[in-house]
């Protein structure tokens, strides 16, 4: 069954189409990356509607499934032959897509059409990855592994945190990521205890660089954080770096179908509360990957989502301390049908350079 059919099969009784206007789903559902225009679905008609700059490649890109039309004369006089046409009376919108000002604006050029919230309908399609997803996903983990084995030789103490951030951009991009997941992270030093710090115009600090990065590829984003030391680790550095390590290996080890992402949160907490580094582990262990950076399930203290098949998730445990640095290591783990990847391949031994 195809994503179209499935969203079909969805829509809520007393609604006549869905009305998707953003650019992720719109990509999801259609198989086209375009940034005007939007996604009509009803029970017997789905319609991919652009203008000029993008009719010609949305034919001959996106999924035969759709119909795809080119805005003629002013837009909401089309649109509202087209809802005539389709005999639309109600519309679902994407409630945490579209934003407030244009829901009234729609309000008031359609007003003899009702709009509702469509909930979590495509979320829920696109927490479930397929093989497909996947391999686009392992892809661009791919291409982030590269970029950190390159950047481990460009790394000395002249370069600035900008200057690694970019130089893994950059690497990323010239080897076959259309894009890059997230804003890269490269942290040094007491800034390394900023779970998400900015990259600063300085030259790098002796002690941790945390640097958190990942590649897209056809629109499907890796996630990866590796933390290294700049000289050599003293001993309360190594020990953090090495329960760091132990909760992260523990928690992939903990994955399972079945299991809860809160359960599995749990394992690594347990393991770095015990250690003594209680209340430095202020983030949750993980997160769903895909076309978004950060999508369900999570991976959270109190999560109640089963992790099952179709799941691609982080696992990242952290301990920081302020004013001192701070340690994450990050996989992506993938639930196949008949078995439990992590795809993340670079090495987790702490590399003092």
């Amino acid at each position: 069954m195809t994503r179209l059919e499935k969203i079909k099969l969805n829509i809520p009784n007393g609604v006549d189409a869905l009305l998707v206007t953003g650019e992720i789903n719109q990509y999801y559902l259609t198989g086209f990356e375009f940034t005007d225009g939007y996604v009509i679905i009803t029970r017997s008609a789905s319609l991919l509607l652009t203008d000029f700059r993008y009719i010609e490649a949305a034919k001959q890109t996106a999924s035969d499934e759709f119909e795809v039309r080119m805005f003629e004369g002013k837009r909401s006089l089309y649109m509202k032959d087209i809802f005539i046409e389709l005999g639309i009376k109600n519309i679902a919108f994407e409630d945490e897509e579209l934003i407030f000002a244009d829901l009234k604006k729609l309000e008031q050029t359609f007003v003899d059409i009702t709009f509702s919230p469509m909930g979590d309908i495509i979320d829920k399609m696109r927490e479930f990855k397929d093989e497909g997803e996947i391999s686009n996903i392992i892809a661009a983990q791919r291409i982030a592994e590269r970029a950190f084995e390159h950047i481990l030789g460009f790394i000395n103490p002249e370069r600035t945190e900008i200057d690694v951030a970019l130089e893994l951009e950059f690497f990323m991009r010239s080897h076959g990521a259309k894009d890059v997941s997230f804003k890269t992270i490269a942290v040094s030093g007491k800034a390394s205890s900023l779970p998400h710090g900015e990259p600063r115009p300085v030259k790098l600090e002796k002690g941790f660089l945390t640097m958190d990065f990942g590649a897209k590829v056809n629109g499907y984003c890796s996630d990866m954080t590796r933390t290294v030391c700049l000289g050599k680790a003293d001993t309360e550095m190594k020990r953090v770096y090495n329960t760091v390590l132990e909760a992260q290996a523990a928690a992939r080890e903990a994955f399972d179908f079945g299991k809860t992402g809160g359960e599995v949160d749990s394992v690594a907490r347990k393991i770095i509360d015990k250690s003594g580094y209680k209340g430095c582990f202020g983030h949750s262990l993980g997160h769903g990957v895909g076309l978004n950076i950060h999508e369900t399930p999570r991976v959270a203290p109190g999560s109640d989502t089963v992790l099952t098949a179709g799941h691609v998730v982080t696992c990242e445990p952290g301990i920081y301390i302020e004013g001192k640095f701070g340690v994450r290591i990050e996989d992506m783990v993938v639930f196949h049908r008949d078995r439990i990847e992590n795809i993340t391949k670079a090495t987790h031994e702490l590399i003092e350079l």
